[in-house]
Protein backbone atom coordinates (compact mmCIF):
# COMPACT_ATOMS: atom_id res chain seq x y z
CA UNK A 1 0.00 0.00 0.00
CA UNK A 2 1.30 3.25 -1.10
CA UNK A 3 1.69 6.28 1.41
CA UNK A 4 0.32 9.82 -0.17
CA UNK A 5 4.22 10.81 0.12
CA UNK A 6 5.33 7.98 -2.15
CA UNK A 7 2.27 9.23 -4.75
CA UNK A 8 3.62 12.37 -4.17
CA UNK A 9 7.24 11.62 -5.35
CA UNK A 10 5.68 9.55 -8.24
CA UNK A 11 3.58 12.29 -9.59
CA UNK A 12 6.75 14.60 -9.05
CA UNK A 13 8.49 12.04 -11.52
CA UNK A 14 5.94 11.88 -13.69
CA UNK A 15 5.97 16.18 -14.04
CA UNK A 16 9.68 15.81 -14.55
CA UNK A 17 8.78 14.53 -18.17
CA UNK A 18 11.00 11.85 -18.11
CA UNK A 19 7.64 9.67 -18.41
CA UNK A 20 9.90 6.31 -19.62
CA UNK A 21 12.20 6.36 -16.67
CA UNK A 22 9.05 6.81 -14.56
CA UNK A 23 7.62 3.75 -15.58
CA UNK A 24 11.04 2.61 -14.79
CA UNK A 25 11.76 3.13 -10.88
CA UNK A 26 7.61 2.71 -10.61
CA UNK A 27 6.25 0.13 -12.32
CA UNK A 28 6.05 -3.81 -11.27
CA UNK A 29 8.67 -5.96 -13.17
CA UNK A 30 4.74 -7.47 -14.06
CA UNK A 31 2.82 -4.08 -14.37
CA UNK A 32 -0.12 -3.95 -17.14
CA UNK A 33 -1.48 -0.74 -18.46
CA UNK A 34 -4.31 -0.36 -19.96
CA UNK A 35 -6.58 2.19 -22.28
CA UNK A 36 -10.37 2.51 -21.74
CA UNK A 37 -11.63 -1.02 -22.31
CA UNK A 38 -8.81 -2.25 -24.85
CA UNK A 39 -6.68 -5.17 -23.84
CA UNK A 40 -3.95 -4.57 -21.30
CA UNK A 41 -0.45 -3.97 -22.63
CA UNK A 42 2.25 -6.50 -19.91
CA UNK A 43 5.12 -6.06 -18.66
CA UNK A 44 7.57 -2.99 -17.42
CA UNK A 45 10.20 -3.71 -20.98
CA UNK A 46 6.55 -3.24 -23.02
CA UNK A 47 5.33 -0.38 -21.03
CA UNK A 48 8.62 1.45 -21.52
CA UNK A 49 8.88 0.51 -25.10
CA UNK A 50 5.53 1.93 -25.70
CA UNK A 51 6.19 4.82 -24.22
CA UNK A 52 9.05 4.88 -25.78
CA UNK A 53 6.91 4.84 -28.87
CA UNK A 54 4.54 7.14 -28.44
CA UNK A 55 7.21 9.91 -27.44
CA UNK A 56 9.07 9.42 -30.61
CA UNK A 57 5.90 10.21 -32.36
CA UNK A 58 5.75 13.77 -30.97
CA UNK A 59 8.14 16.90 -30.53
CA UNK A 60 7.26 17.57 -27.12
CA UNK A 61 5.19 16.66 -24.38
CA UNK A 62 4.10 18.67 -21.08
CA UNK A 63 2.23 17.51 -18.15
CA UNK A 64 0.34 18.14 -15.25
CA UNK A 65 -1.86 16.70 -12.61
CA UNK A 66 -5.48 18.46 -11.72
CA UNK A 67 -6.20 18.22 -8.04
CA UNK A 68 -4.83 15.71 -5.38
CA UNK A 69 -4.29 12.17 -6.47
CA UNK A 70 -6.71 10.01 -4.31
CA UNK A 71 -5.58 7.72 -2.14
CA UNK A 72 -7.05 4.67 -0.47
CA UNK A 73 -5.23 1.96 0.45
CA UNK A 74 -3.62 -0.17 -2.80
CA UNK A 75 -6.22 2.15 -4.94
CA UNK A 76 -4.88 5.59 -6.52
CA UNK A 77 -6.67 8.00 -8.29
CA UNK A 78 -5.01 10.53 -10.72
CA UNK A 79 -6.49 13.06 -12.95
CA UNK A 80 -3.86 13.90 -15.42
CA UNK A 81 -3.76 16.78 -18.31
CA UNK A 82 -1.30 16.13 -21.23
CA UNK A 83 -0.57 18.62 -24.05
CA UNK A 84 1.52 17.32 -27.19
CA UNK A 85 3.05 19.25 -29.25
CA UNK A 86 2.94 17.14 -32.75
CA UNK A 87 5.70 17.35 -35.22
CA UNK A 88 4.04 19.24 -37.53
CA UNK A 89 4.14 21.95 -34.83
CA UNK A 90 0.31 21.71 -33.91
CA UNK A 91 -0.90 20.37 -30.82
CA UNK A 92 -3.05 18.18 -29.19
CA UNK A 93 -4.16 18.08 -25.30
CA UNK A 94 -6.02 15.55 -23.33
CA UNK A 95 -7.03 14.89 -19.84
CA UNK A 96 -7.32 11.33 -18.66
CA UNK A 97 -7.67 9.47 -15.03
CA UNK A 98 -5.44 7.10 -14.19
CA UNK A 99 -6.55 4.07 -11.90
CA UNK A 100 -3.89 2.38 -10.40
CA UNK A 101 -3.63 -0.72 -8.11
CA UNK A 102 -0.44 -0.68 -6.30
CA UNK A 103 1.89 -3.38 -4.69
CA UNK A 104 3.89 -2.04 -2.12
CA UNK A 105 5.33 1.07 -3.58
CA UNK A 106 5.01 -0.33 -7.25
CA UNK A 107 2.53 0.23 -9.53
CA UNK A 108 0.92 -3.71 -10.94
CA UNK A 109 -2.20 -2.28 -12.81
CA UNK A 110 -3.22 0.69 -14.40
CA UNK A 111 -6.36 1.78 -16.32
CA UNK A 112 -6.49 4.92 -18.27
CA UNK A 113 -10.16 6.64 -18.80
CA UNK A 114 -10.35 9.25 -21.35
CA UNK A 115 -12.38 10.41 -24.30
CA UNK A 116 -10.93 8.90 -26.94
CA UNK A 117 -12.22 11.99 -29.17
CA UNK A 118 -9.85 14.07 -28.08
CA UNK A 119 -6.95 12.30 -29.70
CA UNK A 120 -8.35 13.94 -33.26
CA UNK A 121 -8.86 17.72 -32.03
CA UNK A 122 -5.64 19.68 -32.40
CA UNK A 123 -4.53 23.30 -31.89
Amino acid sequence: MPSRETVAAFVADVLSEDHVGAIERWYADDASMQENQEPPRVGKETLMAGERQMLARVESVTTEVIGQPLVEGDEVAIRWRFEFTLKDGSTMVMEEVAWQIWRGDQILRETFFYDPAQRSRRG
